[in-house]
């Protein structure tokens, strides 16, 4: 039993360390979100977007940088939100998907340790496992996934060194979806302060895709709704046009109380100068 515990509390050790590194600060609060597990029967290390799990016989591979690296990786993967994002990207063809946001994050888990103390891609003999191109440099997955898709038409070459669980995405409630996107934006947020703390001016600009994700988005109609619920919903008046029929019994007549109601919504366009195309 202690044999098999081992990787386990070497997964613990190793997540703990890039926590409490300075240069990881932005991804330590995300670090915790979800589980984390070894499993006999993964190949090699995957995530549902939520939950990472890794290969017993994978992680055994890897040397502690190696190991390191790939838990960023899976960590970056849930930052982005990569398997509820790029959801019709995978429908189209799941490997060109799979490999565009590997190629994103392998290369800003690269800049973020250019001279490999901490993390390191994953090697055999002398050849690198993962995919990194120089040419992806500044993309987001999208980007990434529509070059690769007019150069192989038919399907892309070459593989990562994780798996991507579009399906396990799939099964979790439109509820835990909303509190995992809650979850994350708050750790990022978290992560972001925290870095700001520790490395100062020296801290950096985020990615173009982190960016995009944690810009606030308000939807119109739920803002709309509440606007209408709060302000209409009320029965603060009494009308004598329709008496109280729960005093006629016993032979008194009370007024009725009333609210405003919305029978139609009507909508006016502010097109003046200072409104372009994108806003109309």
């Amino acid at each position: 039993m202690l044999e098999k515990d081992k990787e386990e509390r070497r997964l613990s050790k190793i997540k703990i360390s890039i926590m409490r590194n300075p240069k990881f600060a932005l991804w330590s609060g995300l670090m915790t979100v979800g589980k984390t597990k070894i499993s006999d029967d993964v190949p090699t290390a995957c995530t549902n977007g939520r939950d990472e799990i890794y290969g017993r016989e994978f992680v055994k591979k890897l040397d502690d940088k190696e190991l390191a690296f790939v838990m960023l990786h899976e960590t970056l993967h849930k930052a982005y939100r990569h398997l509820y994002t790029w959801r019709k990207l995978w429908d189209i063809d799941a490997q060109l998907c799979n490999m565009a946001m590997d190629y994103v994050i392998n290369l800003e888990l690269k800049d973020l340790d250019k001279q490999q103390q901490t993390i390191a891609m994953p090697m055999e003999g002398n050849k690198v496992i993962g995919l990194i191109d120089e040419r992806f440099r500044g993309m987001n997955t999208k980007q990434v996934f529509d070059i690769l898709r007019e150069e192989k038409p038919e399907g892309g070459e070459g593989n990562g060194f994780d798996d991507h669980d579009f399906e396990g995405a799939k099964e979790l409630s439109e509820d835990e979806q909303k509190k995992l996107v809650k979850e994350i934006d708050q750790a990022i947020r978290q992560g972001i302060i925290a870095r700001n703390k520790v490395a100062g001016k020296e801290a950096g600009g985020m990615s173009r895709e982190l960016g995009e994700l944690l810009a606030p988005q308000v939807d119109w109609r739920e803002q709309l709704k509440e606007f209408v619920r709060s302000t209409c919903s009320a029965k603060d008046a009494s009308s004598w046009r329709r008496v109280n029929r729960r005093f006629l019994s016993g032979d008194v007549y009370m007024p009725s109380l009333i609210g405003e109601k919305v029978a139609h919504l009507v909508i006016g366009i502010d097109t003046s100068g200072s409104i372009g195309v994108k806003e109309l």
